[in-house]
Parts: structure tokens; sequence; C-alpha cells
């Protein structure tokens, strides 16, 4: 083993730059260069790529986004994309791959797997947390931190003056993100995707009417995962605020929440999982994700990753359905 390559693809997520630093530091004790290809996947195809030594390495760990850069390539699905991106590879003399990203960057990885017989190795970074095989990924500790960060200053505001706000949050078909910020927050209401049955808008009016009614004076959050309700945010806010007769106001948090430096929780587990990765390579893995799951670093088929069977932890869906509403639906205050 000489040469190692890494990448960060798709949707940047904080840590990324702790986990390239422990590949990095990892592979020099073993004697192993470290290339990055700059902008993902396309990168390796345009040949964008550049040598990683320790010293870059100095406080490369506190930085958010990524600085190999990352971005979407729908066109790595081609079979002969793929094919150049293996030749490509092979001219460097790189003799494994790191792909660090999300569902479709380990897609991306596994297709080039059919066509380059070297080692594929995956590190699930995104803030959606929606791969199956790991209990986290890099970046989703950071992001609830900034989301609900955000979503205590707008409350800082909806409270002076009784407003309602729909807070949109990111998470694509997961509510892991939705989830944990609306507990954090002490939110009233929250809509995830993985809730079955959805809660109805004559629901959601009913229960803001009561807590306009007990609550003259206060202010009511409801998180909303995106790309749920038709219209998003603004078609929620507007629905709501025909239906109640109270001005319910929109506000997506969007990109804010990847940015910013990766909390300590990210930083520890993007430098656990970067430098198993280098053991898992070492040991003769390909085609697989290194996770993390029941406090444990794990290997796991890449395939496994596709399916979109990752449930919610039940019990944190119950404890903030059985908080969010107690305050205006209890008799007399009790």
């Amino acid at each position: 083993m000489k040469k190692i390559a890494v990448i960060t693809s798709g949707g940047d997520a904080p840590g990324m730059n702790a986990c390239i630093r422990a590949i990095v530091n990892t592979a020099w004790q073993e004697g192993i260069d470290i290339v990055g290809y700059r902008h993902g996947f396309r990168g390796i195809v345009e040949g964008l790529s550049q040598p990683i030594h320790p010293d870059d390495m100095r406080l490369v760990s506190q930085r958010g986004g990524t600085f190999l850069k990352s971005a979407r390539y729908p066109e790595f699905q081609r079979d002969d994309i793929a094919i150049q991106a293996a030749e490509q590879l092979d001219a460097d003399g790189v003799d494994a791959l790191i792909v660090i990203g999300g569902d479709g960057s380990f897609r991306g990885a596994h297709h080039l797997s059919k066509f380059w017989s070297k080692q594929v190795i995956g590190i699930p970074g995104t803030i959606d947390n929606d791969l199956t095989g790991t209990d986290v990924a890099i970046g989703f500790s950071t992001a609830v931190d900034n989301a609900v960060e955000a979503i205590d200053k707008i409350r800082e505001t909806a409270e002076a003056m009784a407003r309602v706000f729909i807070i949109e949050v990111m998470g694509r078909r997961a509510g892991f993100l939705g989830l944990h910020a609306a507990i954090a927050a002490a939110a009233e209401a929250m809509i995830l995707p993985e809730i079955d049955p959805q809660p109805s808008l004559g629901d959601l009016a009913d229960n803001i009417r009561q807590a306009r009614k007990k609550f003259p004076d206060g202010s009511y959050i409801v998180i909303l995962s995106e790309n749920l309700w038709p219209g998003g945010v603004h078609g929620l806010a507007e629905n709501l605020s025909q239906a109640t007769q109270i001005t319910c106001h929109p506000c997506p948090l969007g990109h804010l929440q990847r940015g910013g430096r990766p909390n300590a929780q990210d930083r520890i587990l993007a430098t656990q999982l970067g430098q198993s990765a280098i053991s898992a390579i070492l040991s003769g893995s390909s085609d697989m994700m290194i996770g993390f799951a029941n406090e444990h670093v794990v290997e796991v088929p890449i395939t496994r990753t596709f399916t979109r069977d990752k449930p919610l932890d039940q019990s944190l869906v119950d404890l903030q359905f059985s908080l969010q509403g107690v305050n205006f639906t209890s008799e007399n205050g009790r």
C-alpha cells in the first residue's frame, strides 16, 4: 500500500476536515502517501489532485466545510464516467479510495467499485444522519446545535412579540435533525417524514388556537422538515394563518445548519472514523462503510446503507409528543 486518495462528496458536513486530518496523519505513520481530489468524484475524473502532508493538517480540525471542496456529480452514475475515474486513479498510482459523504456519495463509491479493482471505503458525513448502519454521521451533532441556537434566537423574538413561527429544518427524507431540534428547543409541534399519520392542518390549527387562548402573550414554535408540506414552510404558514386567523411566520433555517465550526462531538467522531478507515484498508476491506454503532466503530457493506429503513428513536418521538402540548392542554394549568 503506497498511496491512498480521499474525497469529500455531496453536501458538506462540519467535521469533514477533522476526518481528513485523521486519515492523513494515520496513513503517514504507516508510510502511506495521501492525495486528495478536489470537488468530489468530478475532481477524480478531471484529475484535480493534490498531495496532502501532515504539515498541511495543522489547525484544520476546527474549520467547518471541507478544504478539499465538495460537489454533487450526478453524471457519475454513467458507466463511462466511472470508467474514466478508474483510469485516472490508476494513472495517479492510487491503491485505495476513501469517500466521505452521504447516500449519493456511497452509491457513487459502489458504482466505481464495479470498474475499479482496488479498495473503496466510505465514511458517513451528512447532517441528515439518514445512513443505515451507523447511529450517527459526521456533521449531525453540529447541525443540531446550529439549528437549536437559531431556534432559541427565534424563540426570544417570538416570545417578545407573542408570535407563531413555523421553522423549517433540513433532512430531506429523514426527520433526525427535526426530532432532535424539536426536543432541545422545546417546540410546541413537529412535523417529520416518519410520523404516520401526519398531523392534519385542522389539528395544528386547533393546537395553535388553544395555546393562544391560554397564553395570549406567549410564543408557539412548529418544527417542519423540509420538502414535506405542500408549498414548504411558506405554504404551511399561509395555510395555518388562514385556518387560525393568527399570523404564522415562516422561517427556513437553510444552509446555516451546515455552517460553522464542528463541535467537539463531531471532531471526535470524525477522528475515530478517519483513523479506522486506514485500519480497514490495511486489513483488506473494500466496498464498506466505516460507521459508529452502540458506541463502537463498525464496518458495514456500503450496499446496506442504500436501504431506507433507519428508524427514528421511538422513545425520543414519544418524549416530544408527550411534552409538546402539555402546557396548554392540561386543565387548570396542572
